[in-house]
């Protein structure tokens, strides 16, 4: 089964196609929020989602780009994001009480031994970031089953669970669920499924995918992991999520992958990449967050936009500070279908001492460059770190992993190399800033 592979498996991406898609977001102004001087229930269940991280925006430019008006979250005070138009919420299941796992061999039944399960014909929500563990509401069966059904309307489920073994003391505990409608119009899958090994690994993640009556169709996963790190031996926690969907109407859909990294002394990294099409304009968004948990600060955000009529436009900026001095730069820049050219770029200096240098100019001529008195504003620390999501992850550290035999140890692969960081489809290159 896939979900029980120790690899992530790539989803078929041929992203042409999502409804409620909207044109090239506006980015929003920063949030000040320090100064640093120099110093399987039902479907009708509906939470509100966590968002990971909003966009900071270079001051000079904030003026260009629209919010939507969206609060801080409380998980997220002083933070804003700018929204794409967002597609119908999608329902998850409440989460309910984990039970211990019987160890029983896997059998068929014939009749249904609880409620069938309930189809998912909503596609997953755009820009949400990444769900918690309660948002998704994980509940393994206690017991291996296999089952299946035939409600009223002439629609079909099955329900199946189990366990796969592995070498190392590996454990693979699944779920799977999904139906259809009688025609075969309407069809939804869920898996969930938690791991665990010997040295100390533990996965919980989830995967649904789906179509509806009007050909629109959707894919969506969760996953988060925690694992000692093999050169530091710091504990590390890392979450991520992607979703895609797909209109079944209209030359629209999206794509998002989202991802978290955390470790125990406060190295953090986050960020995001996103894609989007409705009808002749399609439209890309990077951006990242670069914590060394002493000090250092990296974050940078790349958004492009294009027509098919060959006009392009975007926005880039990025920020490094350590210790109340550091930099900004960024550029907006606009290309017509004749190639003509227009861009504006502009940077700031933080010396630390009050004193910020501003500089920029643009190709129709304009241009400044001046020194002023200014506090230095930046955040030092993640909004959210690794005391909260330790805090937020009680179901993934109340994985219990199978009891290791006495005198036999786990075998630890040290030559692995890191895995490539590839850019999702669909994905172009930005050029770097200027």
């Amino acid at each position: 089964m896939a979900a029980c592979s120790r690899g992530l498996a790539w989803p078929p991406f041929d992203l042409t196609t999502a409804r409620g898609a909207a044109p090239w977001p506006h980015r929003p102004a920063p949030r000040r929020r320090a100064a640093i001087r120099c110093c399987c229930a039902g479907p009708d269940h509906e939470p509100r989602r966590r968002l990971s991280r909003a966009a900071a925006a270079a001051p000079e430019r904030a003026e260009e780009w629209r919010v939507d008006g969206n609060k801080p979250s409380a998980a997220a005070p002083g933070r804003r994001r700018a929204n794409l138009t967002a597609m119908p919420p999608l329902p998850f299941p409440a989460p309910r009480s984990r039970r211990q796992f019987k160890q029983q061999d896997f059998y068929p039944r014939c009749t249904q031994r609880g409620p069938a399960p309930q189809s998912r014909d909503t596609p997953p929500k755009r820009d949400t970031g990444i769900a918690s563990e309660k948002e998704w509401g994980i509940n393994l069966l206690d017991e291996a089953v296999k089952e299946s059904g035939t409600n009223e309307d002439g629609s079909t489920w099955y329900r199946e669970s189990g366990e796969d073994p592995g070498e190392n003391g590996f454990r693979c505990r699944w779920a799977r669920m999904g139906g259809q409608s009688h025609d075969g119009s309407t069809e939804w899958k869920e898996t969930w499924w938690e791991k665990s090994d010997w040295t100390g690994y533990k996965e919980l993640g989830a995967e649904k995918s789906g179509k509806n009556a009007e050909g629109d169709s959707w894919w969506e996963k969760w996953k988060e992991v925690l694992y000692q790190d093999e050169w530091s031996n710091l504990a590390r926690i890392e979450r991520s999520a992607e979703k895609q969907a797909k209109s079944g109407a209209e030359n629209a859909g999206w794509y998002e992958k989202w991802w978290e990294k955390y470790d125990a002394k406060g190295w953090t990294e986050k960020g995001a990449h996103k894609y989007g099409r409705l009808n002749e304009q399609s439209w890309w968004e990077r951006w990242g967050e670069h914590y060394d948990g002493r000090g250092f600060v990296l974050k940078w955000t790349d958004k492009w936009a294009e027509t098919d009529l060959g006009t392009k436009w975007g926005d880039k900026w990025e920020e490094k500070f350590f210790a109340g001095i550091g930099s900004r730069q960024g550029e907006t820049w606009h290309v017509s279908p004749g190639g003509e050219r227009w861009s504006r770029t502009w940077g700031e200096e933080h010396f630390g001492n009050g004193k910020v240098h501003k500089y920029g100019k643009s190709t129709t001529g304009e241009s400044w460059d001046l020194v002023v008195d200014e506090e230095t504003y930046y955040e030092a620390e993640p909004h959210y770190g690794w005391a909260d999501v330790v805090g937020d992850s009680t179901q993934l550290l109340s994985i219990q992993p199978l009891e290791r035999p006495p005198g036999v140890f786990p075998n630890i692969d040290f030559s692995s190399a890191p895995p490539p960081k590839d850019d999702p489809p669909g994905m172009p290159p930005s050029t770097p800033l200027e």
